[in-house]
């Protein structure tokens, strides 16, 4: 049976509302049972039962996020779990200790999917959500990874940028100014959406600089990424080719599978 994914929404907040006591543990338990199978439906149930009671968890439970986002290999699974399930986590622990060591820690992981969960998961504690808790650590890890090739943290990057400008406009085009000759095409798009009256300032720059360095957007691929690439099967560079995986090479509007699921 398909069924699209507002069913799957659905029935995880039914869970939540037949079971609204369910400890952290018991929840977790449950994910993972639904993890179990590698199919996508079950997969992301489970995602949505995480974030049905994200807000119980604790800055400690990012631990038990993170094998899941290692286990993903899709932005499908990865953005439930890093953009509502983690970024939940921090906005409520946002003076956590915890919470500052594991997004550094994910920051610089060999993993570009963990990388991504680090950039993401500050999408509620600088967005309206939020008090604009861990700017700095967030420009710290956004710093590091403007000259990446692959298009998933490119996109991350002007994501988080973008929120954090609904409320800070002037700070984050604070940001940018000096890394215009540095950011992608893909970053700064998103970044400007909300930067009156400096969004055309940006753009005109950024389009300067790069005329100048005849597109200077595109460095090579990181090694890192292009060993992880070569290391996974056939099967998933066949996915990610469709949109499902995401890799680098993948096309940058990939196909949606979570918009119609089989139950």
């Amino acid at each position: 049976m398909r069924a699209p994914l507002q069913t799957i929404r659905a029935l995880a907040k039914r869970i939540r509302r037949e079971h609204p006591g369910l400890d952290t543990s018991t929840v977790f338990t449950l994910a993972a049972e639904l993890w179990a199978s590698p199919l996508h439906e079950r997969r992301m149930l489970a995602v949505r039962v995480l974030e049905q009671y994200a807000a119980t968890m604790v800055a400690t439970d990012l631990g038990m996020i993170e094998p899941l986002v290692r286990d993903s290999f899709t932005w499908a699974l990865v953005d439930g779990l890093a953009g509502d399930v983690a970024a939940t986590i921090v906005l409520n622990g946002a003076h956590d200790p915890v919470v500052d060591t594991t997004l550094r820690r994910w920051g610089v992981d060999e993993d570009f999917w963990v990388r991504r969960s680090a950039l993401l998961a500050h999408l509620k504690t600088l967005g309206r959500k939020g008090e604009f808790h861990g700017w700095d650590r967030f420009c710290d890890l956004a710093d590091a990874m403007l000259e990446e090739r692959q298009f998933f943290i490119r996109k991350a990057i002007g994501w988080v940028l973008r929120e954090a400008g609904k409320r800070q406009p002037q700070t984050v085009a604070g940001f940018l100014k000096p890394r215009i000759f540095r950011v992608s095409g893909v970053t700064i798009r998103e970044a400007v959406r909300y930067l009156e009256p400096d969004r055309d300032a940006l753009m005109a720059s950024y389009r300067a600089q790069s005329r100048r360095s005849g597109d200077s957007s595109a460095p090579p691929p990181s090694r890192r990424d292009a060993s992880r690439r070569e290391r996974l099967p056939n099967a998933r560079r066949r996915d990610a080719a469709r949109g499902w995986g995401g890799l680098a090479g993948a096309p940058s509007k990939p196909v949606t599978p979570d918009r119609t699921v089989r139950m």
